[in-house]
C-alpha cells in the first residue's frame, strides 16, 4: 500500500536552504514533509566547511612562520596531514546536530528518506511506498560539480577507462599530499584550494581559459593572483585545454595555443570550475515546471512556472553559496507562509574568496556599472594607512567603494585582511540603499581594521567641499531623481 501524506509544504532536499525552509515553516505551524536521498546537511555545506577549515589552518601556518617579525622565535611549523585531517573531519562532524534527522522529526518535521519523482502539477512519489499531495512544494536539490566539455574527461570521478580527478567534495578527503596538483578552473574554489595545497607543499598549477577572478573588480582580482604567485603557484590562464589523458603516473593536460601545442602533467587533477543543477529524476516536466540552462527557471520571487512549486538555491542557477540558499528559503516563506511577494535581489548579496588575502565584495563593480551606464565616484583607502593593520602586519590590501553621483553606496570591494567580515557594514548599505554620509557618520573603536572603510567613506565629503556650487545643484537634483 503506497501511504499518502498531505502537508501544508513539501520541502525537496535537506541542504543548507531546505532545512532552513522546513524548520521556519514547521515553526510558523504548517504541516511539513521534507525529503531527501543521499543525506543531510548536503554536500555542497560539508565541502565549504571543510575547505574554510584548511584554510584556516594554512593561515595559522603562516602566521607562525611569520613570528620572527613580531619578535617570536618559534620553530617552524611541520604539517602532520593525519591530525589535519583529523581537525576538518571534526569541523564537518559538527555540523551534523544541527541537521540531524531526529532533530527535525522533533520539531514536527515528517521526514522521507528517498528519491523523490513528480507524478504530475500537485503529486510527488517517494519511491514506491510514499505519495505526497502538498499545497507548495519546495525544491532545494542543490547542484553538482560540472565536468567541462574536454576530449577525455569522464562524467563521473575515478571510472577506470578514463582520466580519474577530484571534485571540491572528494579532495578535502585525500589521505596524501599530491606531488604535483593541476587546477582546471581559475574561480573562487580553484583559487582558494591551490593556494592551500601549495602552502601544504605539494606543487600546484592552475589552468583556466579566462582571467581568473572574472567576476572580480580586475585591481582586487590582481592583488590575490600575486599573492598565491608568490606563494609557488604557477597560473597558466588565458589557454584553451585541448585534451586531457590518463599517464602511468597521473594526467596530462595538452594546452592549445598560438605557437603549437604544449603539454602539463601532474600527479593529481581537480575540477574546480562551474556547476550544474541538480534536477535528474525529478520529472519536473510532469509537474510543468521549466528548466532552462542554468538550471530551474524561476521568477523574482523564486516561484516556478508551475505556481504552486517554488525553487530556492543553486538549482535555480544562483551563485552556489550557502548563505544564498538560506536567504532564498527566507523569502519563500514569507510567500507562502505570510502571503508576502519579496523579490530576491542579487546585487545585494555578498562574496568572498577566502585566499590570503581575502577578498570580499557587494553591490556592482566599476565594469558593471559601466555597462549599465552609470555614472560613479570611486573611493579608495589603502590598508597600510590603518594603524590595525600596522599593527598586526597586515598592510597588503584596500577597501574601494562606488557610489552614485549624489552619494548612495553602491558596491564595495575590499581585498585585504579580514575582508570577509569588513565586508558586512557594506553589505547593509547596499541592501538598504544607505548613503556614504550615513556610513562617514558610523563611529568606530580605535584601533580597528574597520576605520579603513570609514576613512574612505570621508573623502567623499571631502571631495564634495570641493565641488563648485553648480554641481552641487546637478547633484541634488540627481538625487531627487533617485539616480
Amino acid at each position: 500500500m503506497v501511504e499518502v501524506i498531505k502537508p501544508d509544504l513539501c520541502v525537496i532536499g535537506a541542504g543548507a536552504g531546505g532545512l532552513d525552509a522546513a524548520a521556519g515553516a514547521v515553526m510558523l505551524g504548517k504541516s511539513v514533509v521534507l525529503v531527501e536521498r543521499d543525506g543531510f546537511g548536503g554536500s555542497r555545506l560539508k565541502a565549504v566547511v571543510s575547505s574554510k577549515a584548511l584554510v584556516t589552518a594554512m593561515r595559522m601556518a603562516r602566521q607562525i612562520a611569520d613570528a620572527d617579525a613580531f619578535g617570536l622565535t618559534v620553530p617552524r611549523p611541520e604539517i602532520n596531514l593525519d591530525k589535519l585531517r583529523g581537525y576538518v573531519e571534526r569541523v564537518a562532524g559538527a555540523l551534523a546536530p544541527d541537521s540531524a534527522q531526529e532533530r527535525f522529526a522533533a520539531l514536527g518535521v515528517r521526514v522521507v528518506t528517498g528519491a523523490a519523482q513528480f507524478i504530475n502539477a500537485r503529486r510527488l512519489a517517494v519511491g514506491d511506498a510514499v505519495e505526497v499531495r502538498a499545497k507548495h512544494y519546495v525544491i532545494a536539490t542543490g547542484s553538482l560539480p560540472a565536468v567541462p566539455k574536454i576530449p577525455g574527461l569522464a562524467e563521473v570521478p575515478y571510472l577506470i577507462d578514463e582520466v580519474p580527478y577530484l571534485t571540491e567534495e572528494s579532495i578535502v578527503a585525500l589521505a596524501q599530499l599530491p606531488a604535483r596538483l593541476v587546477v582546471i578552473g581559475a574561480g573562487v574554489v580553484g583559487l582558494e584550494l591551490a593556494q592551500v595545497f601549495r602552502r601544504l607543499g605539494a606543487a600546484v598549477i592552475v589552468v583556466d581559459q579566462g582571467e581568473p577572478l572574472a567576476q572580480e573588480d580586475p585591481e582586487c582580482a590582481r592583488a590575490v593572483v600575486d599573492a598565491l604567485v608568490r606563494d609557488g603557484v604557477e597560473m597558466r590562464t588565458g589557454v584553451a585545454i585541448d585534451q586531457v589523458a590518463k599517464t602511468a603516473d597521473g594526467v596530462r593536460l595538452t594546452l592549445g595555443n598560438d605557437l603549437g601545442n604544449a603539454s602539463i602533467e601532474g600527479s593529481h587533477l581537480l575540477i574546480a570550475g562551474s556547476r550544474r543543477a541538480n534536477v535528474e529524476g525529478l520529472a519536473l516536466d510532469k509537474a510543468g515546471v521549466n528548466v532552462g540552462p542554468t538550471g530551474i527557471v524561476v521568477d523574482a520571487a523564486l516561484r516556478t512556472s508551475n505556481r504552486h512549486i517554488y525553487a530556492i538555491g543553486d538549482v535555480t542557477g544562483a551563485p552556489p553559496f550557502v548563505h544564498v540558499a538560506r536567504h532564498h528559503a527566507g523569502l519563500v516563506l514569507r510567500s507562502i507562509v505570510l502571503r508576502r511577494s519579496l523579490r530576491f535581489r542579487p546585487e545585494t548579496i555578498p562574496r568572498v574568496v577566502f585566499t590570503d588575502p581575502e577578498l570580499a565584495h557587494v553591490g556592482l563593480t566599476e565594469t558593471e556599472a559601466a555597462a549599465r551606464r552609470i555614472a560613479v565616484r570611486v573611493l579608495r583607502w589603502p590598508f597600510h594607512e590603518n594603524d590595525r593593520a600596522r599593527i598586526e602586519g597586515t598592510t597588503g590590501g584596500h577597501i574601494k567603494i562606488l557610489t552614485s553621483s549624489w552619494g548612495r553606496v553602491l558596491g564595495v570591494t575590499i581585498v585585504g585582511a579580514s575582508a570577509g567580515e569588513l565586508i558586512a557594514p557594506w553589505s547593509l548599505a547596499v541592501g538598504r540603499g544607505l548613503d556614504i554620509h550615513t556610513m562617514a557618520g558610523i563611529l568606530l573603536p580605535y584601533p580597528t581594521l574597520g576605520d579603513t572603510g570609514h576613512r574612505a567613506a570621508t573623502t567623499y565629503l571631502t571631495l564634495a567641499f570641493r565641488r563648485t556650487w553648480l554641481e552641487r545643484i546637478w547633484s541634488f537634483v540627481l538625487g531627487l531623481l533617485g539616480r
